[in-house]
């Protein structure tokens, strides 16, 4: 529903004093300071010399509640612990705005409260992951650094072992949803809106089974909750995770692939396709044990899902908006709710082999590739030469001896791949398989994944000269192959058997090489979701 009044009518005249007062220089002990201030439907952030200041606005929604002096302290205390866990340099403490002699306002004083606020460490706006976005300086390499940090918050965050509980709480969202887009027809048409929440309620009754399977699994944590670019900071070349959901835990109490999900719906609403697909990739080989793979028939739900949340957000948002800016606010909102649509509709499976000799160029052209195979945000990439590192417990750029390149170490490695392979197939996301695959056993037995699993199959073969791939070995740094200029002389000297996959000729400039084998593959390029 539309926001209400707080229930007492001087406190929110007090509050309106309470935001003058911050936003003047005195309030922090200073004559003269600019300070900025930053609105969203549910805050005011003061930036003021080096520290952040913020306010929970005085509202009540159908999903959040600060109408209360008591509830916005509370509020306040639950932001500081579940921020601190990923970004505790940033997160200080909360103080109060306290009314003094005089009933002048205070910061930070003895006194009564009537007003609680979260000071923060501020960091440069400018490195923000949203800015960046929006700037064009979002880096494609900083993609997996990211993803892993990820993967690690939510190796550590708590478990909630609840199926049926996650199950309920994603259907509450599912109507709250529904609730604030039917209150908007202006915005969002009935029939859309409608259907829209027709199409996810049966994708949740289909899933069901799954969620509360990965529920009972450990894949329900406290997560972050709302995990879009705008809440990534990069700080010493390192991306920090920030503002996560604090005024309701059972809110970022969800499936890890949910909590993903945003950032990847964010990447994707920016038409960084590249930047998704580079995310998801190295999320999933964070992954040892596999089982987000299976996970990923849930994606399409929560990538829609995360969608109509900013469709409602923005919705929300203009309440708060300058006469000027109202319709730019609803016609993002429509954005948003047109891609909540999208993501509910199903696109065809493919099994793709990437296999040449080393330095062909095959996990270039893989990546380059993947955002355009499949859903979005396309194929999932599994690399032999990942799997080999994984399977002997070592880190991707440490260097495995000769002995781990023995041949039944590597149909050991083929095997793992194949079965990434048919976990993710069976988990409805198509699959890239990158390796040399030299003998012809090897890629029958991709075909053979492929038949059984009813989807179609297409390999390709990089083929370049071997002096040009012993130029690009050599000029390889930190990479995860351990491959070396010597061994393209090796290779020279396999016996390939009958090559059945397609030739694709490596020697030209990657762009030229990615969109051949897209044509081989039979796929066009992806516009924007």
């Amino acid at each position: 529903m539309a926001a209400s009044s707080v229930s007492d009518g001087a406190d929110d005249s007090l509050q309106a004093n309470v935001l003058n007062f911050m936003g003047r220089p005195e309030a922090y002990g200073l004559v003269s300071a600019i300070v900025e201030r930053i609105e969203t439907h549910a805050s005011i952030v003061f930036l003021v010399g080096d520290y952040a200041y913020k306010v929970k606005r005085a509202v009540k929604y159908a999903f959040l509640d600060f109408s209360t002096l008591e509830k916005r302290r509370a509020a306040c205390l639950n932001e500081l612990r579940v921020n601190r866990r990923t970004a505790p340099h940033l997160y200080l403490n909360v103080i109060p705005v306290t009314r003094g002699e005089g009933e002048a306002l205070r910061l930070g004083c003895e006194g009564e409260a009537v007003e609680w606020v979260l000071k923060m460490r501020r960091f440069d706006q400018a490195a923000l992951y949203d800015r960046m976005a929006e700037e064009g300086r979002l880096r494609l390499d900083s993609m997996p650094p990211l993803a892993e940090a990820i993967a690690a918050f939510h190796a550590s965050a708590d478990r909630v072992l609840s199926g049926g509980l996650t199950v309920a709480s994603l259907d509450d969202v599912l109507g709250d949803n529904a609730a604030i887009f039917a209150a908007h027809p202006e915005s969002i048409r009935p029939q859309a809106s409608e259907a829209l929440a027709a199409a996810s309620r049966d994708s949740l009754a289909r899933l069901a089974p799954l969620l509360e399977a990965r529920a009972r699994g450990g894949y329900v944590r406290h997560c972050h909750g709302d995990l879009h670019l705008r809440n990534v900071v990069e700080i010493e070349a390192a991306a920090v995770l920030f503002d996560a959901i604090e005024f309701d835990d059972r809110l970022a109490t969800i499936d890890v692939l949910h909590d993903l999900a945003f950032l990847l719906m964010d990447l994707g609403k920016r038409g960084l396709k590249a930047h998704a697909s580079a995310v998801l990739n190295a999320y999933l080989d964070a992954d040892a044990s596999s089982g987000n793979l299976l996970g990923l028939a849930a994606l399409p739900l929560f990538l829609s899902m995360r969608a109509a949340v900013r469709a409602k957000v923005e919705l929300l948002r203009a309440v708060h908006a300058a006469p000027g800016r109202v319709d730019a606010v609803h016609e993002e909102a429509r954005a948003y709710f047109a891609l909540a649509q999208d993501f509910l509709m199903l696109a065809r499976l493919r099994l793709i082999a990437v296999g040449g000799l080393s330095g062909s160029g095959k996990s270039v052209v893989a990546r380059a590739i993947a955002p355009h195979i499949g859903a979005f945000p396309g194929a999932v990439i599994v690399r032999s030469d990942f799997e080999r590192k994984r399977l002997f417990g070592v880190g991707p750029l440490e260097r495995l001896p000769q002995s781990a390149y023995a041949p039944e170490v590597t149909e050991r490695v083929y095997a793992t791949c194949h079965k990434r392979a048919f976990l993710a197939l069976q988990g409805g996301q198509s699959v890239i398989v990158d390796a040399v695959h030299a003998r012809a056993r090897e890629r029958e037995a991709l075909a053979a994944l492929a038949a059984a699993c009813g989807v179609p199959f297409t390999g390709l073969w990089l083929e370049a000269p071997a002096k040009l791939l012993r130029d690009r070995i050599a000029a390889r740094t930190a990479d995860v192959s351990d491959a070396t200029p010597e061994l393209v002389d090796v290779q020279q000297g396999y016996d390939l058997g009958s090559l059945d996959f397609t030739l694709v000729d490596a020697t030209r400039p990657l762009e030229e090489v990615a969109a051949a084998s897209l044509e081989r593959i039979g796929a066009r390029p992806r516009a924007n979701p």
